[in-house]
């Protein structure tokens, strides 16, 4: 068995014993666990039922182009993930990536993001109900994240990207059935998939299939590209080798243009 095929099996074993460990029912929502003795976490919809988590035979879905595809070569080249498995996500582009430790290529699918675009959260938006969450603060903020499964407030297990912040990476449910969510994942616009507040939503599936399998009940190193910000000011580092001053052990291209969104075609 190869390499690969080897870390297929590990993954599937990791994977299942991941579903036996996590508390059920899984939480997908903006809610982090209250302080004791208080109960000032944000509104959150009922739970998801939690299903078996397993390793997918093959990558799901088309690699990264563009920006996504440099920085995934570079934090590969770098170590800049710290031997963790980890993730872009192309707000422009609606997409989210996932490799392993290594570089490799886990998958990729549609993503939902924040409403607004911007590259920053709400001061102490993290403590907000939904209700009190105005539009221009519902943004999906950009960075390097170390997300990591933890509790929420009375809701489960959950993938937090910026705990501080309530960020979490989650399969897409329905807050509002005005929103369409559902819908509009599928859209092939990546304007329409700016609805959340904030949050990460992806597939049910993909969560299911791809995210729990890399991850592996481990933490993962979450990279979201800007969307107003310019790199430099999100990325340094990443930035200065695309422009040629960084010296990383790989050289980036930059041939393509910065952002180059592909609509995905369900």
């Amino acid at each position: 068995m190869s390499r690969f095929g080897d870390r297929r099996a590990a993954l599937t074993a990791l994977a299942l014993g991941l579903a036996l460990a996590l508390p059920a029912p899984m939480a997908f929502a903006q809610d982090k666990p209250a302080p004791a003795e208080q109960s000032a976490a944000p509104d959150a919809p009922p739970a998801a039922d939690a299903v078996p988590a397993f390793a997918p035979a093959e990558p799901q879905g088309r690699p990264p182009s563009g920006v996504a595809a440099r920085l995934a070569d570079w934090v590969a080249a770098t170590d800049d993930n710290g031997g963790r498995p980890f993730m872009i996500v192309d707000k422009r582009g609606a997409r989210v990536f996932v490799f392993d430790e290594v570089g490799e290529f886990f998958g990729s699918a549609p993503v939902l993001v924040g409403l607004a675009r911007g590259d920053d959260s709400a001061p102490g938006i993290g403590d907000l109900k939904f209700s009190q969450i105005s539009d221009d603060q519902r943004t999906t903020p950009a960075g390097r994240f170390v997300a990591s499964f933890g509790p929420s407030a009375g809701h489960g297990t959950m993938l937090w990207v910026d705990f501080a912040d309530a960020i979490s990476l989650h399969p897409v449910m329905s807050v509002n059935a005005g929103e369409h969510r559902q819908a509009r994942i599928k859209s092939g616009d990546p304007n329409q998939h700016r609805i959340s507040y904030g949050c990460i939503n992806v597939p049910k599936a993909f969560y299911d299939g791809v995210v729990l399998p890399a991850l592996a009940g481990g933490s993962a190193i979450v990279y979201v590209l800007p969307d107003t910000k310019p790199l430099d000011a999100v990325f340094p580092v990443f930035a200065a080798a695309l422009s040629g001053k960084g010296e990383p052990r790989q050289q980036v291209s930059i041939e393509d243009p910065l952002f180059t969104p592909v609509p995905d075609q369900p």
